[in-house]
């Protein structure tokens, strides 16, 4: 399981999505978020699903390799979408023992599994094609307005894209020392929920070791490199707007216009 997430890992690529502005890209992605929490009916999904399936072939980012990263999740989607079935009041449609399916429980159920699907898989796309230093320049340009009132738009945008660069690192410390574990006895797959957890145990410690051996090397070796934050410091690739991240960034407001207009129609 752990070899299927795919967050905060980068697909290496030229295409047009690639070369985008990494501030258009989490400007877009903000926006297809909001635009997600807006729908109330299945229509604006097929425009969800055009925009972001054209958004992958033109990515050429593998598919599978997109589905590999619902993996994970799928019992959290499906945990939700039973939840809904089962707790939402409305007109029944048919009885599971003492359960009722109601056919609001079932509308309300699907938008929340597409919901959870597209968000995952647009917010994966937004790492899987932005590099994590031009994401950490993205968001930086981005907060940079917000230092007049005291926000450290440097620091904040430097700790998530760590954050980020590191999930794929401590995923494969994890993996290793599930290994090196199980090979010394240790069993993680067998028995009841409760049982699994508690062998987790063993576990969680090392990897918690191994995070902070990790953040103190780093920091390290930044201070070995005398870095001082954000100011006075330069950039070898300036970010410049280009015509085809304003057809990207109205592309997706025309996006989130179609779908206000259909909820309010």
């Amino acid at each position: 399981m752990l070899k299927n997430i795919t967050i905060g890992q980068y697909f290496p690529g030229n295409t047009v999505i690639h070369k985008l502005d990494p501030r258009i890209k989490i400007i877009i992605t903000l926006l297809f978020i909001i635009s997600l929490f807006i729908i109330d009916n299945f229509l604006p999904y097929l425009f969800v699903s055009i925009f972001i399936f054209t958004s992958i072939f033109i990515s050429k980012v593998p598919f599978k390799f997109i589905l590999k990263g619902l993996k994970p999740l799928f019992f959290i989607i499906l945990i939700t979408f039973i939840i809904n079935v089962f707790m939402t009041k409305g007109e029944i449609l048919f009885e599971i023992g003492p359960l009722d399916v109601t056919k609001e429980g079932l509308k309300l159920a699907t938008f929340m599994a597409l919901r959870l699907i597209f968000l995952i898989i647009g917010t994966s796309l937004l790492t899987l094609t932005t590099s994590p230093i031009s994401l950490t320049d993205g968001i930086e340009r981005l907060l940079n307005p917000f230092k007049r009132i005291g926000v450290p738009a440097h620091e904040l945008a430097m700790m998530m894209t760590i954050a980020l660069r590191f999930i794929p690192t401590l995923l494969e410390e994890t993996d290793k020392i599930m290994k090196a574990q199980m090979a010394r006895g240790a069993d993680f797959e067998s028995g009841n929920v409760l049982k699994r957890a508690k062998s987790l145990v063993p576990l969680l410690v090392p990897l918690f070791i191994s995070a902070f051996r990790r953040a103190d090397e780093l920091a390290l070796a930044m201070e070995a490199r005398c870095y001082r934050g954000g100011e006075n410091r330069t950039r070898m690739k300036q970010l410049i707007l280009s015509r085809r991240d304003y057809i990207a960034l109205g592309i997706s407001i025309l996006l989130l216009g179609l779908i206000i207009v259909d909820r309010l129609l």
